[in-house]
């Protein structure tokens, strides 16, 4: 059963918006699991993504099922490689890197990766991954060894994203990069959100509340805060980004 996907795109249908974090594991310990669950359980979010360009330890295998027992949204993991594979989760993002061209990014490392996750029993949610550049070099960027979209070309990301959806794939995730200098220009958003019907998610550089508003009204059915999170859990944003969802 296919719940997370049918949530997502019933938030679509709907005319609806949601909210995710996303969890570094290398930034996250596990006696701040109880704190940090409450305030996300009471904060209204929506999906907890985990995962990271590149992790330093092991310790996402702990974290993962830790933060499934504590939590009310689902954590799905947003894997940067095969090693971030872990069971417990509720479901993965299936990334498929299709604004690069590096192939293990866009299929090589699914094929190993396939039997894996037909015996881990997680919703699977095939994601076409779109890098977007955000005025510096990431992780992401260095990591996948591929070049982002550039800033101003929303009609290259746009082609992108159409053909993401005529090959099958289910959701799309445009990304800055963690540590974004700035976001992903309204215009790119509405141009994608125009040319596809699947599920838009964004994330890369929300700092604030109207960064966050613009890209909501642009386009995007979810939007993905990260480095807010880590820096404050108890910054106004984390209720910010509620409030304007309810109003959609």
């Amino acid at each position: 059963m296919r719940r997370i996907l049918q949530q997502i795109k019933a938030l679509k249908a709907e005319g609806k918006k949601g909210f995710a974090i996303l969890i570094d594991p290398d930034k996250l310990e596990v006696d701040a699991l109880p704190a940090l669950a409450a305030k996300i359980n009471a904060a209204g979010i929506d999906f907890v993504f985990v995962g990271g360009s590149l992790l330093l330890n092991e310790r996402i295998r702990v974290l993962v099922p830790a933060l499934r027992q504590v939590l009310r949204p689902p954590v799905i993991l947003f894997p940067g490689n095969l090693n971030q594979i872990s069971p417990g989760a509720d479901a993965i993002l299936f990334l498929s890197l299709i604004s690069g061209r590096n192939p293990d990014l866009l299929i090589g490392n699914h094929v190993v990766a396939a039997p894996l996750l037909k015996q881990s029993g997680m919703e699977v949610l095939p994601t076409g991954y779109m890098l977007i550049d955000s005025g510096r070099p990431t992780s992401a960027h260095y990591m996948s060894n591929t070049m982002p979209i550039p800033h101003d070309k929303p009609e290259i990301a746009a082609c992108t994203a159409m053909a993401g959806e005529l090959l099958g794939l289910q959701l799309l995730y445009m990304d800055g990069g963690s540590g974004a200098e700035r976001t992903i220009s309204t215009e790119m958003i509405s141009a994608v959100a125009g040319a596809v019907e699947i599920p838009l998610i964004v994330g890369g550089g929300i700092r604030n509340k109207k960064q966050a508003e613009a890209i909501l009204k642009a386009g995007a059915d979810i939007i993905v805060v990260g480095n807010a999170f880590e820096a404050d859990a108890e910054s106004p944003l984390m209720q910010d980004i509620p409030a304007l969802i309810a109003q959609f």
